[in-house]
C-alpha cells in the first residue's frame, strides 16, 4: 500500500523506514468499527484492501453515510490537525485490513516534508470538493443519478489510488453508500446497465463509461 500512496514514494529510505515502524495493520471483521466518533484521534487511517464507509450514527437511531473508501485511500488528516474528538465512524462493509500511523510520525512528516505536505493539500481539495459535490447531487438529482455519481466518487485517483475499474461490490454495500434501499439499488444499477454505463454481475460491477456516470442525469 505504501509503494502504491503517492506521498510515501517521494519520502527518502529513511523516512519510509520510520513510517513503516511506526504504522500497523489491523484486520476489522464486517460491520466493524475502524475508529469511532467521539474517541482520541491517534492514528491516521488507511485502507490496506477492503471498503469502508465514513458515516455518523446519533443517539436517537438516526444515521447518515458520507463516503465509501476503498483500498488504498487514506483519511482522518483533518482530524489529527485539530485538537478535538473524532467526529464520525468509520465502519467496515465487508472485512478489510486498515492500516494505523501513529499521530506523532504524521506529525513529523507535516512538520518536515514538502511533498507531503502537498499531498495533504490536494487531498483536503478533492475531499472538499467530493463533500460540495455530493449535497449538489443530493438536492438536485433523482436516486438513479446519486446513485451514478456515488459509484464513480469510488474512482477519484487520488482519494483512491487502487481502484480498479471492476469494483468488488454487493448492491447491499452500494445501498449504504448511497443512503438508499437495495430494491432502488437494483432498479438503478439496471437503468445504468441498460445505458451502457457499466456491467453487472455476481458481487461484481465492471464500469464501462466513467465519464458517463459523472455526468448521468444531467
Amino acid at each position: 500500500m505504501l509503494c502504491a500512496s503517492c506521498w510515501a514514494r517521494q519520502l527518502s529510505a529513511d523516512e519510509l523506514d520510520q513510517v513503516r515502524r511506526d504504522t500497523f495493520v489491523r484486520t476489522i471483521p464486517a460491520g466493524g468499527y475502524v475508529c469511532m466518533k467521539g474517541e482520541a484521534v491517534d492514528y491516521w487511517l488507511g485502507i490496506v484492501d477492503g471498503l469502508a464507509k465514513m458515516a455518523s450514527n446519533w443517539r436517537t437511531g438516526k444515521a447518515t453515510s458520507f463516503v465509501g473508501l476503498s483500498s488504498g485511500s487514506w483519511f482522518g488528516e483533518g482530524s489529527l490537525m485539530k485538537d478535538e474528538p473524532r467526529r464520525y465512524d468509520v465502519i467496515a462493509l465487508r472485512e478489510s485490513r486498515i492500516a494505523y500511523m501513529k499521530r506523532s510520525r504524521f506529525q513529523h512528516l507535516l512538520d518536515h516534508s514538502i511533498p507531503f505536505n502537498r499531498f495533504l493539500l490536494l487531498q483536503l481539495n478533492e475531499r472538499l470538493s467530493q463533500f460540495i459535490g455530493m449535497i449538489e447531487h443530493e438536492r438536485l438529482l433523482d436516486s438513479d443519478s446519486r446513485l451514478a455519481r456515488c459509484l464513480a466518487s469510488m474512482f477519484n485517483p487520488l482519494l483512491y489510488p487502487g481502484s480498479s475499474l471492476e469494483l468488488r461490490i454487493s448492491q447491499e454495500e452500494i445501498g449504504l453508500l448511497a443512503g438508499i434501499s437495495r430494491q432502488r439499488v437494483n432498479q438503478a444499477l439496471h437503468k445504468l446497465e441498460e445505458a451502457g454505463l457499466l456491467r453487472i454481475d455476481y458481487g461484481t460491477l465492471t464500469i464501462l463509461d466513467l465519464a458517463g456516470l459523472r455526468s448521468f442525469g444531467e
